[in-house]
């Protein structure tokens, strides 16, 4: 286990306190297998932009380092490739920073072949600029925290050789983005909402989506446990759905991650319904609940129907009670524990109806699956027989009302 030094530096005027971004720091390199030596913390106004924390820090630093004997360092928030070289050759130590950390975390946490290939790209996003001058750094590469994943080979290539691989891992994930369209078209033809889940790491997200489904979603009290979107049916209120379980986010998710993982995140822009899960038992709540909104709105999916699920009221002095008393407008639960899971059921019933509206059709009687369809994904009102063929009144909602105008417009099937 390598031991690990971390240096933060505080922005001042920044929603999170010094503390609060320190305790993240320390969950991140625990998570990527660090044994943490110590934490230095700096607030400044700006940064140094030869070394980011400034001469005077720089001693302090080498003087922690000399005393824990961490051989690693790892600097919040990003370095800039000039200010990585810097502080290694100014503290001769390892020298990463937090966007190569969770790199790291995802290299270890990728389960799939999608998982892999976008941590991949994201990693030599990030490495490109790096590559100049990474000397001791880059002759270490696989054999610690923040240098897994691609493989030395690679990371010794000329630009021109990294570009081509960037290139070639691009047209797999656009591959896998047209297999996960093709995905989501087969369960656009079950007619049925799509419900996915989203929140901050660490929030309880896959415990829920295991408490609603059965499906045995890995789910553990770290960081980033679960990377690689699952989905399964499941009854919430009723009605039958699709539940989706994506990757959590983090405070300053960084843009290497959005851009590589966005195949992925697609999942919670294209959904009918948004849960979003809080564990709000934990101090900072408001501040995580932020982050997920911007992470959100980044992705696209800001305007998607919301209900925030206020998880862990096991953990909360006071209960159900206190999490309302928090934030009225969510629903309590515990995934844990089971309470209050038949209330997030209604809700989800409720906000799926809001999303329907009401639609009428003349169906030929040689297209009687339309009504069948309808019958599964929607609420009918009212059937009228006529010679004319099948008139339907009925509640669905917008893609449902399309599907229905598509097939009654398809050319009729030749017997």
């Amino acid at each position: 286990m390598e031991r690990a030094l971390l240096v933060l530096v505080h922005r001042r005027g920044d929603a999170w306190t010094a503390e609060e971004e320190a305790a993240e720091l320390v969950a991140l390199a625990r998570s990527a297998g660090a044994e943490v030596a110590g934490v230095v913390v700096q607030s400044r106004p700006e940064a140094d932009p030869a070394t980011l924390i400034g001469r005077g820090k720089v001693e302090e630093v080498r003087a922690e380092l000399s005393r824990t004997g961490a051989g690693l360092v790892v600097v919040a928030p990003e370095l800039t490739p000039a200010q990585q070289r810097n502080l290694e050759r100014a503290l001769e130590a390892v020298v990463i920073d937090r966007t190569q950390l969770v790199l790291d975390i995802f290299a270890q946490r990728a389960r799939t072949r999608e998982g892999a290939l976008q941590v991949e790209l994201a990693q030599l996003r990030y490495l490109l600029p790096r590559l100049a001058g990474m000397g001791r750094a880059l002759s270490r590469l696989g054999g610690g925290i923040g240098t897994r994943g691609p493989g030395e080979t690679k990371l010794e290539a000329d630009r021109r050789r990294l570009r081509e691989r960037i290139r070639a891992l691009e047209r797999e994930i656009e591959a896998v983005r047209r297999h996960r369209d093709v995905l989501r078209a087969g369960r656009a033809r079950l007619d049925l909402p799509v419900v996915a889940l989203v929140g901050y790491t660490n929030a309880g997200k896959s415990t829920l989506f295991n408490a609603l489904t059965g499906a045995g979603v890995r789910a553990e009290d770290a960081l980033f446990a679960t990377l690689d979107p699952t989905a399964r049916r499941a009854q919430l209120g009723g009605r039958t759905v699709i539940l989706t379980d994506t990757v959590g986010f983090i405070h300053d998710l960084p843009h290497t991650l959005v851009a590589a993982f966005r195949a992925t995140l697609e999942e919670a822009a294209l959904a009918d319904i948004l849960l979003h899960v809080l564990d709000i038992s934990r101090d900072g709540w408001e501040e995580r609940m932020a982050a997920v909104d911007e992470v959100l709105d980044e992705i696209g999916a800001g305007a998607v129907p919301r209900l925030t699920v206020l998880n862990q009221i096991d953990r909360l002095p006071g209960g159900a009670a206190e999490a309302r008393r928090r934030l009225p407008a969510g629903v309590p639960l515990s995934a844990r524990t089971g309470e209050g899971l038949d209330a997030l059921g209604e809700r989800v019933a409720e906000l799926v109806a809001r999303c329907e509206r009401l639609a009428a059709w003349l169906i030929p009687y040689e297209r009687l699956r339309v009504l069948d369809w309808l019958r599964r994904a929607g609420r009918v009102e009212r059937v009228e027989y006529t010679d004319a063929g099948v008139r339907v009144v009925a509640w669905c909602d917008e893609a449902t009302a399309r599907r229905v105008k598509s097939a009654l417009e398809a050319p009729a099937a030749r017997g």
